[in-house]
This record gives C-alpha cells, structure tokens and sequence, in this order.
C-alpha cells in the first residue's frame, strides 16, 4: 500500500469526535467516510472534521469500496455485530474497548478476521501512549528488580442516570467493562494471564456495577490490586512495584503526562527518573499510526494489542461478572 489508508468512523458520539480530533496528528491515514443511524448527524460530523463522504445507516459506510479501515465508536452492546458487518465487507477493523461484551464475541471477530484476512484490533489506545511506551521499556530493563505488583484505579464521578449508556445493561454498561477494562489490560500487559480472580461490585439500582474492586493473582504470587467505578472522583493513578524500586504513571494514567522511576537506596525511597510527555492529544492518533503500520506490514493482528490479551482480557472480565452474578440481556 503506498497511498495513505482511507478511514472510516461509525457513530458519532464523544468518542468518535475524539478520534476525528486527533486524526488530524496521524501521518499516513485520511479521514474519508462517516456513518450515522442519522444522515443529519452524519453530514454534520463530516463538515465539522472536513470528511468528503456521509452515510445514513453504518452498512452504508462499511460497504463503500473506496474505505480501506473502520473505527468502531458504538456503544460496547454493537461491537460484536458492527465489527462482523465490517469484516464482512472487506474492511480492517479498529474497534473501541471493549471488544464486545464477552469472550465468545470476540472469538468471533477474530475468526472472522482470520476467514476474511483483514487486520483487527481492540482499541485499547492506552497501549499506545508514550508514558506506558517508557514504562514497557524500564520494566524489560528490569529498572525497578522483578516485579511484585500492580495497583491501579480508575474511578470518576457522574450523575444516575438510567438512559445513559453507562448505567443502562441493554447497552452494555457498568463500569467494569468502560473503565476497569484499562486497569486489567495493564495487568495482563505487564503480569500476564492471573491463577486466581478474586471481586466484589457495588450493583446499582439499573443491574450494573457502579463500583468494583478486583484482586488478580498472577504466577509468583504477583498481585494486581485494581478498583474502577463511577460514583467518586478516584486518584486514577497506577503504580508497579518491584524488589528495587517501582513506578509511578501520573493522573491519568491511562494517558499519563509523566512518569516517575524511584529506586530503594539504604532504606529510603529516591527518585531516578521523572519523565514528562507533553501531548498535544487526547493520544487516540498514535493507535491508528500503529495500525497503519500493521497494515501495510500485511499483519492480521497487532503485536503490541495481540487477540490473545484481547480475549485474555474478556475471560477475566467474564469471570468477574459471573462472580457477581451480572449478565446482560444480549448474553440471556
């Protein structure tokens, strides 16, 4: 491929205006189609971002020839299915966390992917900022010794309101699956696949989870000590620990501004490094550059967001949820 990737959005909602924002950052890619449920909204967006084509109805978008790409920005209940109509239609696929709403659905998309040989990814952007970039790269230089654990919250503050996608379980809310899929994806990214899964939630009066806490326990007796919700502000701060040192990534943490490296010196803590990123967005364009560059490497998954963590991930979500005694109604 030597022309830049043609992209694609369907939705319209904040996500998606993210995305669009920062696509303006991403070197080889050109925003070039949106779809809506509405044509209105659709041709709205598109005069907003300077998008060429709109369409009434996401089929539309998925079946235009000239679209190499898809983000998927839908609440989390349509991933499964919006992710297959693409796929189907020839096209890669990045689709926004979480996969879908179980592992079984993203088994599907993947071997989907696989039939159709189009790339697909879970758009965990997180894995593409440049703190957690820096972070990867101390803890494979064992910077702070071996790794003891994890603990990292997630948590903000907002009103009940039952029509919204967040307390609503027909459009696949709770906070486990918007928030504390970032706190488990670190966990699996730096620890790996947990032996023992341990929860509690705070269910609200819609059926989901408005605040919960889960221990993973990884080989080594590693723990990953993790907290998501949205009644309270939290620190969204996340921490490793290891035998010579850990590591702070700064609110938020998830798009972390800086990083600070301390070191155990005669029984006292110092600090070793403290590195700053000055990002000039919200960070969703270094994704789409890493997804670019898998394309037009011919590769079917990306190596630094594998199926394989992807599904790890939806299998410990699973777990929680069944913990909890929470399926939603799609699942029923």
């Amino acid at each position: 491929m030597s022309n830049k990737i043609q992209w694609g959005i369907i939705a319209t909602g904040t996500i998606a205006n993210k995305f669009a924002a920062d696509f303006s950052r991403v070197g080889e890619g050109e925003l070039a189609g949106i779809g809506s449920r509405f044509t209105d909204k659709a041709k709205s967006f598109a005069k907003k971002y300077g998008i060429k084509r709109f369409y009434g109805s996401y089929r539309e978008l998925a079946e235009d020839p000239a679209i190499d790409a898809i983000y998927i920005a839908t609440p989390n209940h349509l991933h499964h299915d919006n992710t297959l109509m693409c796929l189907d239609a020839g096209k890669s696929v990045l689709c926004e966390k979480p996969f879908t709403l179980n592992k079984d659905q993203t088994a599907r998309c993947i071997d989907t992917a696989v039939k159709r040989k189009a790339f697909l990814m879970e758009a965990m952007w997180m894995r593409f900022n440049p703190a957690i970039t820096r972070l990867m790269e101390y803890l494979s230089k064992s910077s702070i010794g071996d790794i003891v654990g994890i603990r990292a919250d997630f948590g903000f503050s907002t009103p009940f309101d039952p029509a919204s996608r967040l307390f609503n379980p027909g459009l696949g809310g709770g906070a486990l699956l918007d928030v504390g899929v970032y706190t488990i994806s670190l966990a699996v990214m730096i620890l790996g696949k947990p032996l023992e899964i341990k929860s509690m939630a705070a269910i609200g009066k819609s059926g989901v989870d408005e605040e919960n806490s889960v221990v993973l326990r990884h080989k080594g007796d590693r723990l990953s000590v993790l907290t998501s919700g949205f009644r309270a502000n939290t620190s969204r701060e996340a921490d490793i620990y290891g035998t010579e040192g850990n590591i702070k990534l700064h609110a938020p943490w998830h798009r972390a501004p800086k990083l600070t490296l301390f070191r155990n010196e005669s029984r006292k803590t110092i600090i070793v490094r403290k590195d700053t990123f000055a990002e000039k967005s919200q960070g969703l364009n270094n994704q789409v550059d890493h997804v670019i560059g898998c394309m037009k490497k011919g590769y079917g998954e990306s190596p630094v967001m594998p199926w394989s963590d992807s599904l790890l991930v939806m299998e410990i979500m699973d777990e929680i949820r069944t913990q909890w005694g929470l399926r939603y109604p799609q699942e029923a």
